[in-house]
């Protein structure tokens, strides 16, 4: 597999390499370090399968070149990179064709579950940009959803993973539901086991794809 990390920073680019060698040791890695390096190679290198790309890397105005390398590059799988935590920021990148947005701040194992999620296919979305501003109300659901998730999961737990999509950290769950951390922690864990995930990423995911949240 041909990967591209597109960032100045060497700690970020080893820690990438690092971490995307769990999943497959023989990965091909090409770095640039800013945007006219990427460019050059993606104009005259062969395509990588995945390109991780620094939102705010020298040479970079705005997003702009995103838009570039999605516009030279439209099969490639594109996942942005960026200290910045903006919702509508994370929402808007996605819009415009990125595959996913991930935060520099997320744990290796987050960013894993992310990449993964990038390459089989589907567009990893941070909790944070579900909504433009990260708290606004989730729309109205659709009556034939909730009732495919009210099969899967008890009530209480459909509040925990609603707040759960929302980015909300246990703590925060916990004081929102009037229950302990460690019964926020059980929930999760029951969470998992019915959807068939590992991590709080691929259960906002699988909720997103029943449509029910």
């Amino acid at each position: 597999m041909r990967v591209l990390i597109a960032d100045d920073h060497p700690l970020v680019i080893e820690g990438m390499k690092l971490n995307l060698s769990r999943l497959d040791p023989d990965m091909h890695f090409t770095v640039a370090q800013s945007v006219e390096q990427l460019h050059q190679l993606l104009r005259e290198g062969p395509s990588p399968d995945l390109a991780l790309i620094d939102l705010s890397m020298p040479g970079a105005q705005g997003s702009q070149h995103i838009s570039e390398v999605l516009r030279l590059r439209p099969k490639m799988r594109v996942l942005v990179l960026s200290a910045c935590e903006d919702g509508a920021l994370m929402q808007k990148l996605i819009n415009q064709g990125a595959h996913g947005y991930l935060p520099k701040s997320y744990p290796p194992d987050i960013m894993l579950s992310a990449i993964r999620l990038v390459l089989s296919g589907s567009t990893y979305i941070p909790p944070m940009a579900m909504h433009a501003d990260g708290y606004a109300s989730p729309p109205t659901s659709d009556p034939e959803h909730e009732e495919q998730l009210a099969e899967l999961l008890t009530e209480r737990q459909i509040d925990v993973l609603r707040l759960l999509s929302r980015g909300s950290p246990n703590k925060v769950i916990a004081r929102e539901l009037g229950i302990s951390e460690g019964t926020v922690k059980i929930h999760l864990a029951a969470i998992f086991r019915a959807l068939n995930v590992r991590n709080r990423v691929e259960a906002v995911v699988a909720s997103q794809q029943l449509g029910s949240l």
